[in-house]
């Protein structure tokens, strides 16, 4: 594989990082594999920019932030850099810069990959920034860098010691993706990097392809959105919206409606239904939009579904309610992996 400044002289990396055999990639090359992700007019997206101009103004903003992209690829290099052109850097009080704003990296075995460490972007920073970690490790390896949870990627860079191998990455298990949606929890927000969101936890326990299409804010189930999700190819379908709906009456009417959309495009797939995680003061809120879900749930089973699974967030949370949020609203480290390990027995009893 060349670097492309080799074919293209534009495309040469300028930089700071201190290693002389160091060469840059871009990840839109071969082998690089991106997951989650489509690359459109000049930067990363989870979604067609035509599709979310019309599902709403909240979905336009944020269906260039990159939560759940992955770029995937096997090398021998001792050591992994990245060089990044940001558009938009995610800065929150209540959030970590390395969740919103960096990259993190697993590598090892293929469905056995480790976190290593994070990519750490500056505070200062306003357009992108380097970083370079070292693995010590010249043996050939799985390498998945996980994308920023909510900020714009315009172009990302893969630095490898010169003349090491690199490989197309072993393929997921389930390489028909899940496609997650939802709202801020979805999202990743607010999780201190980007591996411990819970969909990205999730795809490393089961070994599955993903699309998150968590809006911050904006889940709130439009029939445009209803529309194209349902043209997706996808094994498995999450609803997790229910927070962002503007009332229990907004629900009801777009609850069931999305349900029957996504099993009349997909009469096969598993659907699961979550309802929102709460915390203790919210819990009435939380309650009559669990019921709404609870509903459209049991109107499935009723009529012959038989692959479709309830989540309860109120209850399912309740034990990691004192120590899992940020702010008593969004998950924290601890927050997440409390959700994914609740969900892993559902995930289990279905992928099974």
């Amino acid at each position: 594989m060349q670097p492309l400044e080799s074919i293209d002289i534009r495309f040469k990396v300028n930089t700071t990082i201190d290693k002389d055999d160091i060469c840059f990639y871009s990840v839109l090359q071969s082998p690089f594999s991106i997951h989650g992700l489509i690359y459109e007019n000049g930067q990363f997206r989870r979604m067609p920019e035509a599709v979310a101009k019309i599902v709403s103004p909240g979905v336009h903003w944020l269906h260039t932030n990159t939560s759940g992209g992955r770029v995937r690829f096997r090398t021998n290099s001792p050591y992994i850099a990245i060089s990044t052109k940001m558009k938009h850097i995610g800065k929150m009080d209540h959030f970590a810069l390395t969740g919103s704003a960096g990259f993190d990296l697993f590598y090892g075995e293929h469905n056995k990959l480790k976190f290593h460490s994070t990519f750490r972007p500056p505070y200062t920073m306003e357009d992108g920034y380097q970083s370079l970690l070292d693995l010590n490790d010249t043996g050939m390896k799985e390498i998945e860098i996980n994308f920023p949870l909510y900020s714009e990627v315009c172009e990302l860079y893969i630095g490898l010691q010169k003349d090491a191998a690199v490989e197309d990455a072993t393929p997921y298990k389930i390489q028909k993706p899940v496609v997650f949606y939802g709202n801020s929890v979805t999202q990743g927000g607010c999780a201190s990097r980007p591996g411990n969101s819970f969909p990205n936890i999730l795809s490393r326990w089961f070994d599955f392809d993903f699309v998150n299409l968590g809006f911050s804010g904006n889940g709130k189930g439009e029939q445009t959105i209803v529309d194209y999700m349902a043209d997706l190819d996808m094994s498995m379908f999450i609803m997790d919206y229910d927070h962002n709906s503007p009332s229990v009456e907004h629900l009801l009417e777009t609850h069931p409606n999305m349900y029957k959309a996504i099993r009349k495009a997909h009469p096969e797939i598993p659907i699961v239904m979550m309802s929102a995680i709460s915390a203790p003061w919210s819990l009435k809120h939380h309650y009559d939009r669990r019921d709404v879900i609870r509903k459209t749930y049991e109107g499935a089973i009723s009529a012959g579904d038989k692959n479709v699974y309830f989540w309860d967030g109120t209850e399912n949370f309740a034990p990691y309610a004192d120590y899992g949020t940020v702010e008593g609203d969004h998950p924290n480290d601890c927050g997440f992996y409390g959700m994914a390990e609740s969900l892993s027995m559902l995930f289990s009893e279905i992928i099974k």
